[in-house]
């Protein structure tokens, strides 16, 4: 088989009508300063176009990916979904490269017809390693603490989910109109800009480990992303877009593509 064409993604994604474009480009320019480069993502997920809805009003639907790589990140990447009042979600998660100590980056900004599901979080490669976790935590617990008596409370996540979430997971569901629109303008971007600037400044503080210490993180990596893919939630919504075949290409592929 003729493997798939890989092309930078550089450029900022551009979704005409699409709420979470100033979330992605305020991430775009808060990594410029890491001297971002091309990740090479095949042509067939750079964009992708087709409709959802009734053969009598169809909805059209856009699905876009942007991603770089840095010298300690592996792989940032973002899967940008439009599709009307049916969808709209910005996914955002940064895979640190395992020569560094450091935790996953993960944003999850998605508007359904029945309100938003809303999700920050700075997630551990291995909770149970107070080595990985405690510098992390004890500097994001008090942006969370800020943040969260803002919010409605999303609700208990699943138990076997548990294991991929710090204790500051901030996780909340808002309705659709002016107050939800107002919260997330005031508090998820503001949020959503303070997770990411306190990752940033660690992935600056970040000194290479040790062998040995690479080998531990790269194993839970795998987990993490064997998890994520397993249980992505996104997973249906694709299908329902643009088929099976695409969508477990793209999820497996790309988003969550560590091997």
């Amino acid at each position: 088989m003729t493997p798939s064409p890989r092309h930078s993604s550089l450029d900022p994604v551009q979704i005409e009508g699409w709420r979470w474009q100033p979330f992605l480009d305020d991430a775009v320019g808060k990594l410029q300063p890491f001297d971002p480069q091309p990740y090479g993502v095949p042509d067939t997920f750079l964009l992708k176009q087709g409709s959802t809805g009734s053969k009598a009003r169809p909805v059209p639907v856009t699905t876009a990916t942007w991603a770089c790589g840095t010298a300690k990140l592996r792989q940032v990447r973002s899967a940008c979904v439009e599709a009307g009042a049916a969808a709209s979600v910005l996914n955002f998660v940064i895979n640190p490269s395992c020569r560094y100590d450091l935790p996953f980056f993960g944003a999850e900004l998605v508007t359904l017809p029945n309100g938003h599901l809303l999700a920050l979080d700075l997630q551990p490669v291995d909770k149970s390693d107070p080595e990985h976790t405690e510098p992390v935590w004890e500097r994001l617990m008090p942006i969370f603490e800020r943040w969260r008596q803002e919010l409605p409370d999303g609700g208990p996540i699943p138990e076997e989910a548990q294991p991929y979430f710090s204790p500051a997971f901030l996780w909340t569901r808002l309705p659709l109109g002016e107050e939800g629109d107002r919260l997330i303008e005031t508090v998820i971007r503001s949020a959503f800009q303070e997770y990411l600037e306190l990752y940033l400044k660690l992935v600056e503080e970040a000194k290479p480990v040790s062998d040995a210490r690479a080998a531990s993180l790269l194993a839970g990596q795998h987990r993490y992303t064997t998890y994520r893919a397993e249980k992505d939630p996104a997973r249906g919504m694709l299908t329902r877009f643009y088929g099976a075949d695409w969508t477990e290409a793209y999820i497996h592929d790309v988003l969550f593509d560590l091997r």
